[in-house]
């Protein structure tokens, strides 16, 4: 755990495409997070939910890759 976490620091200071897909992922986060506060959602809204989720998990897919290829 403490090897993955030293991994992520070094790629958070020297990766401009880890510090971007976090940055996204966390915008991503904070956008369901929105979403999942209210009690009911359009259709539309429904959909958007489910497109940030993916988005969310490729970006997080993305990120753990860039970790593995690191060790």
């Amino acid at each position: 755990m403490q090897a993955e976490t030293a991994i992520t620091d070094r790629l958070r200071e020297s990766n401009t495409e880890f510090r971007a897909l976090e940055e996204s992922h966390h915008r991503l986060a904070a956008e369901l997070s929105d979403l999942q506060r209210r009690h009911v959602l359009t259709p539309a809204e429904e959909m958007l939910k489910k497109q940030l989720q993916k988005e969310k998990l490729a970006t997080k897919d993305k990120m753990a890759e860039l970790i593995r290829s690191s060790r």
